[in-house]
């Protein structure tokens, strides 16, 4: 099947996929290509968003000392990058403050909102965290210095004081502004600043200035979008699609480098962000200076951009070798736990700036919300955790609900992932409490799990023409699932072993036509040791995504296999 020459054909296809992820058929046009025209809601649908707005406004024409405190992951170096680039295009140069993951731990410290209240900031924004900093929030409220909270996890009904607090996930939002709870904070710090240039704009602050372009800010909303696993659905998807398109202009000094860091030789794809820009940014606040995320994405200057993104590079090798390190240990606790319906694993000396990964890895073979803990993290002893879930299974919810039950000395986060701090005492109580709460939703959700195909192939038919067509529905992600192909019958011409445990494989099929194929981290899986020893003779149906191996001299098609049945 070659789509190339076919308009008709290729955006009946493309149709078809939209329709089968739920897009109404009259709302097809408005999803073929999804703009912020089309998507972008008014700002002032959320709670405390023009409040917000006008005490930045505030800022800017009192020209106030502003800090944004930010999160130590792509999100949080994306929002506060975003923040203090527009701030600094109004007029207001802006200071960023990350806290040291180690030292500082997850969100806003009272000691350090005071600090930098003492230090002449007068206002501070904090991006991707402080929507459950209550006591650190009050302490700045002492102090009397403004916060602005700009956040997008799960809040407990009783808010922190603040001047304003801008949070779709706020239980008291209303239905329109609840239904954007899939944004990333990187998102609803965008919509804060087209609520800040608008209230500005009213004020008359552009009669005699340039308006700031915002659009040139979608890059940063596009990078933490993806890196944060946020839902492509709706407005994500809309600040995704042109979000790409700002980056591939190369016009943010830092991404640039990053990008020629990364060693792409393209435009950067929603893959890239996730796999090759975002590991980069957050290896700084796993394993480096925290701060390194934030001064590339709003320096200015060539060198220093290189100088940072070849840093990130560095931590992101070193990253790994602690990962795989703390993966192998974590791992050897699993098969005891294969009763329970949350995993939870604990250990000494694992390093905290890699146990979100590693949750995430277990769950993606277990199929199961997995907690990974590093105990001793701290001065005190305690452990730091980290959690990632499965769709259906609200693992924030149930972490801030152990939290509120005394189980844990802290913990939030949203449905797919969390963070805690545990006294290593009630670690046995907290895993029998998860088991006993969960159990039945994760039941439900693995129940349901199934790899839904969208279209069946010969192999003739996997061709770049026909993964370009295929690409007109994306950009694709959680809550936008890519399309997934079945190819066959064919046979693998080889199957061997790349790298540690990937299987790499040539499928021929009856058609005389072959491609490349491969199975990620499938090597000692069910998957991986029926296509490496019972492959000989047989004929397979292969299905995953179809992806565009440009290595070559030329572009060719392959498939990223995630699944394998007998034909024959």
């Amino acid at each position: 099947m070659d789509l190339g020459g076919d308009a008709r054909l290729s955006d009946d296809l493309v149709d078809k996929l939209l329709l089968s992820r739920g897009v109404d058929r009259d709302d097809l046009e408005r999803h073929r290509r999804p703009t912020l025209r089309d998507f972008l809601p008014d700002p002032s649908i959320f709670r405390d968003m023009d409040a917000a707005a006008r005490r930045l406004a505030d800022a800017v024409e009192r020209q106030e000392a502003v800090t944004v405190y930010g999160d130590y992951d792509v999100d949080g170096a994306t929002s506060a990058a975003l923040l203090i680039r527009l701030l600094g295009e109004l007029g207001l140069p802006a200071r960023a403050y990350i806290p040291d993951r180690l030292l500082e731990g997850y969100g806003p410290s009272g000691e350090a909102l005071v600090r930098l209240a003492r230090e002449g900031s007068r206002l501070i924004v904090t991006v991707d965290c402080g929507a459950m900093a209550h006591e650190a929030l009050a302490a700045a409220h002492a102090e009397g210095v403004d916060v602005i909270v700009v956040d997008h996890h799960k809040c407990a009904p009783e808010l922190p004081i603040a001047a304003a607090l801008v949070n779709p996930n706020r239980l008291d939002e209303a239905d329109e502004a609840a239904a954007h709870g899939h944004l990333a904070a990187v998102g609803v710090a965008f919509l804060l600043a087209v609520a800040t240039v608008r209230t500005l704009r009213g004020r008359g602050w552009f009669d005699r200035r340039p308006a700031p372009d915002l659009m040139r800010l979608l890059d940063l909303v596009a990078l933490g979008t993806v890196a944060d696993v946020a839902q492509l659905k709706g407005l994500n998807r809309a600040l995704v699609a042109q979000g790409l398109k700002v980056m591939a202009r190369r016009e943010n000094v830092g991404l640039s480098a990053l990008i020629d860091a990364s060693r792409l030789n393209r435009a950067p794809t929603c893959s890239d962000l996730g796999f090759a820009l975002g590991p980069r940014i957050n290896a700084a606040g796993r394993v480096g200076d925290s701060s390194l995320g934030v001064r590339l994405l709003t320096t200015e200057d060539p060198d220093e951009a290189r100088t940072i993104s070849a840093r990130l590079s560095e931590l992101n090798d070193e990253r790994r070798a602690i990962e795989q390190a703390v993966q192998e240990a974590a791992e050897a606790q699993v098969d005891a736990q294969h009763n329970r319906a949350v995993i939870v694993v604990s250990g000494e000396g694992w390093h905290p700036g890699v146990i979100g990964i590693v949750a995430g890895r277990i769950k993606e073979k277990t199929g199961k919300p997995t907690l990974v803990i590093a105990l001793g993290a701290d001065e005190a002893g305690q452990g730091k955790g980290s959690g990632r879930s499965i769709s259906g299974v609200d693992l924030g919810a149930a972490i801030i609900a152990a939290r509120e039950a005394g189980m844990l000395v802290a913990g939030g986060g949203h449905a797919m992932a969390c963070g805690l701090t545990i006294d290593p005492a009630a670690l046995p109580r907290l895993a029998d409490w998860l088991d006993e709460r969960l159990a039945r939703d994760v039941a439900e959700a693995r129940a349901a799990q199934a790899l839904l195909l969208d279209l069946s192939l010969t192999a003739g038919g996997l061709t770049p023409s026909l993964i370009e067509t295929l690409e007109g529905a994306g950009p694709f992600g959680v809550g936008w699932p890519g399309p997934r192909i079945a190819v066959g019958p064919v046979r693998l011409v080889k199957c061997d072993l790349v790298g540690t445990d990937h299987v790499r494989m040539i499928a021929s099929g009856g058609d005389g036509r072959s491609f490349k194929a491969i199975a990620f981290r499938a090597a000692q899986t069910e998957l991986g040791q029926v296509l490496l020893h019972q492959s000989r003779g047989r004929q397979f149906w292969l299905a995953g995504r179809a992806k565009i191996d440009d290595w070559g001299t030329r572009p060719a098609a392959e498939l990223h296999v995630e699944d394998a049945a007998f034909a024959d």
